[in-house]
């Protein structure tokens, strides 16, 4: 016969989905954030924005893909580079102010830029894992590109009177 190429004709093994449940818990069955406020504030603490149980970070700015708790499919998320956008464009903006004073204050330019330089990195490093949580449940919350938008289920309680 000819040479082995190394794959297998066995038929696939099925896999136990009581050992690997992989499907997402329903909207009843978790505490789906009551706006998108409450999505952004999950993300932004480094918790999963659908259940808020799980972490979304494995890694600094790696997400998990998969939630621990509510199984939500996060390895669709597309933040890109939005998340060190806005990053560079806080930092800025409180930055500059300090940067104006010192400099109007009598700093040399060279001192200010010796000074601020490292803080201005320091502060984007600390506020980019928040901004990037945020930002991946603000596009969950929206439904925007893979994700599917939830909403949790208005309460009889909940609903304006006629």
């Amino acid at each position: 016969t000819g040479p082995s190429t190394g794959l297998s004709t066995a038929r696939p093994q099925a896999v136990n989905s009581l050992s690997m449940p992989s499907e997402r818990l329903s909207p009843e069955l978790i505490t789906l954030p009551q706006g998108w406020i409450p999505a952004l504030l999950r993300g932004g603490k480094g918790k999963c924005p659908r259940c808020g149980e799980a972490a979304l970070f494995r890694k600094w700015l790696k997400p998990v893909d998969r939630c621990g708790h509510c199984k939500q499919d996060w390895s669709v998320q597309q933040a890109d580079d939005f998340p060190a956008y806005i990053g560079i464009f806080v930092v800025g903006h409180l930055l500059a102010p300090v940067v104006i004073a010192m400099i109007s204050g009598g700093i040399s330019a060279w001192l200010t830029l010796v000074i601020l330089l490292p803080v201005a990195v320091v502060m984007l490093l600390v506020t980019l894992q928040p901004t990037k949580g945020a930002v991946i449940a603000f596009l969950w919350w929206q439904g925007i590109g893979a994700f599917k938008q939830e909403r949790r289920p208005m309460l009889p309680e909940d609903q304006p009177e006629p």
